[in-house]
């Protein structure tokens, strides 16, 4: 049956080789270990991750090329799908031809290739939201949120496991930076400031807001600017980013014709022992208690569909104000992925506050999917 879907340009031999690799067990990593691995990068310990990644990465990859191929309700046939699937075949077959790395040499030349993976996957999230849209367009509306389940745990695993890949790739890469910027180690900040990386996640996320409705509600943030602790600033960046977003669009629709002035979003920082929270509060006029079961699906979204006006993705890069449907829920992918959680909750007539946990102490190991 498999062997039907693949496309030509791939070998039975390599197909098989994937299921092989596919029932391997990954081996997942916690933030703390990457912090001390990573904290000396010398030679010797850029060999010893490196081949590290000639073993993990192959089975990480394989696993999810195998699940592209037996998706639910045909959505292994769109497309878009099939485009993704392919990406991770090439991605496969590079990493298996690459020989055993023995030397720093080997090394280099390994990172130059894993760096090149890690940009074909670039538009993997924009692909997969246009295979699930092509999908949903054939579809009895009726049977959309309900018996999705499955493609919705699928694209759970799917793109945890995904940040887990890049996560991995980009920390290596990270490593060769001659200058690193102080207190980092690859991509981890072992002092960053969420008070900081908020109020810029925050800018990012009212020009974009200007830039589609001419205006912007204010954001205020609270929390001791100085306080800081170990993480990953590109991944609390897009949650603060993705979370803000959200809550301007709200108050944006909702203040747009009134006299009112619209009321700021408020983003509070909290450090506790085991946790740190930031919680995002707006009072953009909340979401019904009946949608909000649907906010963390990949098949909803309140906004119109960016895929049907851009259907270009080679322009995926242009961040829309809403609309793949994806955004919260791979939020809240980024927190678990250490250990932490997104929570919405929601006061209809009045706003939403969203509560982002981040786990402070780092040695949750991956939730390898």
């Amino acid at each position: 049956m498999a062997a039907r879907k693949v496309c030509h340009s791939f070998s039975k031999t390599l197909i098989e080789e994937v299921h092989r690799w596919g029932c391997m067990r990954q081996t997942g990593v916690s933030l703390r270990y990457m912090m001390e691995f990573g904290s000396r990068p010398t030679d010797k310990n850029l060999l010893i991750s490196a081949q590290f990644l000639h073993k993990e990465l192959p089975i990480r990859i394989a696993r999810r090329a195998i699940e592209l191929e037996s998706l639910p309700h045909g959505l292994s046939e769109k497309p878009a799908v099939l485009k993704v699937r392919d990406w991770y075949l090439d991605s496969f077959r590079d990493l298996r031809s690459f020989p055993d790395i023995k030397d720093t040499d080997d090394e280099r030349e390994f990172t130059q290739m894993i760096k090149a993976i890690k940009v074909r996957h670039n538009n993997v999230v924009p692909m997969m939201a246009l295979g699930v849209q092509q999908l949903k367009k054939g579809m009895d509306p009726k049977i959309v949120y309900e018996d999705l389940d499955e493609i919705h745990q699928f694209l759970d695993r799917f793109y945890m496991s995904r940040i887990g890949i890049r996560m991995l790739i980009g920390q290596h890469v990270e490593l060769h930076n001659p200058n690193p910027p102080p207190h980092c180690i690859g991509c981890i900040h072992t002092k960053m400031s969420p008070v900081e990386v908020a109020r810029n996640a925050s800018e990012d996320a009212r020009a974009i807001c200007l830039r589609e409705y001419g205006s912007s509600p204010n954001v205020n943030i609270y929390g001791d600017p100085n306080f800081t602790f170990p993480y990953v600033p590109a991944h609390l960046h897009l949650m603060v980013f993705e979370l803000v977003k959200n809550s301007l669009r709200a108050v944006q629709e909702r203040y747009m014709d009134a006299d009112d002035v619209a009321p700021p979003v408020r983003i509070i920082v909290a450090e506790g022992i085991e946790d740190v929270t930031i919680k995002v509060s707006d009072e953009g006029g909340g979401i019904p208690r009946s949608g909000l079961t649907k906010i963390f699906t990949y098949l909803y979204s309140t906004a119109k569909n960016p895929l049907d006006e851009h259907a270009d993705l080679g322009t995926a890069d242009a961040v829309t104000m809403a609309g793949y449907g994806c955004g919260l829920p791979i939020s809240r992918l980024y927190a678990r992925y250490f250990g932490g959680d997104l929570q919405v909750i929601s006061m209809e007539g009045y706003g939403t506050d969203a509560y982002l946990h981040l786990l402070r102490l780092g040695d949750s190991q991956e939730p390898l999917p």
